[in-house]
């Protein structure tokens, strides 16, 4: 299968074949099956994102103790792994610096 080229924005949770403006984006090469992981990786993130909106809500339940914060840790970090092993060199430099995965996670 051939690779296309797509710009992932991380804080919108999009995919797109072409860079919207100035908002900052990962680039990959990807395949249509990897654009569906990716997506449902995404959408997974985002639901959690969703969850612990109002799981903030309820003050008497601590972080560490909430399967919604667990599944969004989760998410962002497979999320971001699959953009780094798709990525341009410029993307995965972008991922080594923020230091969201790790040395382990680096392939």
């Amino acid at each position: 299968m051939d690779r296309q080229k797509y710009y992932v924005n991380m804080t919108k949770y999009e995919i797109s074949a072409s860079k919207y403006g100035e908002d900052h984006a990962f680039v990959i090469y990807a395949t249509e099956g990897d654009i569906s992981l990716l997506r449902a990786k995404l959408d997974k993130m985002n639901g959690a994102d969703m969850q612990t909106y109002i799981r903030a809500h309820i003050p008497f339940k601590p972080y560490h103790e909430d399967s919604a914060n667990d599944l969004h840790d989760e998410s962002f970090t497979e999320a971001y792994q699959m953009i780094y092993q798709l990525g341009d060199e410029t993307t995965k430099e972008e991922i080594r610096s923020l230091g969201v995965l790790g040395d382990a996670r680096l392939e």
